[in-house]
């Protein structure tokens, strides 16, 4: 596969077919893609922990009440007890990926430090747990119409309320209703 071929970047947006917890109406922002398989993070899915809940677990004072307030997600069902960060400034953090020259996701403590302090990205989503593809796989869901793709959209992923992103999502492919999407492929 070569870099052009990759969907790192990109959403997955589920087909309505689509109905296992946690990806039913999901929308997953995909951070790797190649040879070995795919990880990607639910931008869609909140989880029962707010911030302030992940930093307090961590030891970290967090005197921003709306920072403490700030949604946690279930980026997956891998790993559910690691924390991702999805931004876009690339900072200087110990641990993170560039995923293409606008985001980057970072799973070291140093974020959620400066984070708690006010001080990270000005704008993030925090996920607990990733979820992931084997080689193949995620070709195969898509040529089974399990999932859609298009590029990843800062304004889905940073302003759109969380029960929205589906929707949304479906709207930038040109998809005005997507439960009527069927969950069958067609091939000419």
């Amino acid at each position: 596969m070569t870099i052009a071929n990759t969907f790192a970047g990109q959403f997955l947006i589920a087909m309505p077919s689509l109905t296992e917890a946690p990806f039913a109406r999901g929308v997953a922002f995909l951070c790797q893609h190649g040879e070995d398989g795919a990880v990607g993070l639910l931008i869609n899915q909140i989880s029962e922990y707010r911030l302030g809940d992940v930093l307090a677990q961590m030891k970290l004072h967090c005197e921003d009440p709306e920072i403490a307030d700030y949604p946690v997600l279930i980026g997956g069902p891998v790993q559910q007890e690691r924390g991702f960060v999805l931004h876009r400034e690339p900072g200087h953090w110990d641990s993170s990926y560039r995923v293409n020259e606008d985001w980057s996701v970072t799973t070291s403590r140093d974020i959620l430090v400066a984070m708690a302090k006010g001080e990270g990205p000005r704008r993030a989503v925090v996920t607990l747990g990733y979820s992931g593809w084997d080689a193949d796989q995620l070709e195969q869901e898509i040529m089974d119409n399990a999932w859609l793709t298009t590029r990843a959209d800062e304004r889905i992923v940073f302003d759109t309320p969380l029960d929205e992103r589906w929707v949304a999502a479906t709207r930038k492919l040109g998809v005005r209703e997507p439960m009527q999407l069927t969950g069958y492929a067609g091939h000419a």
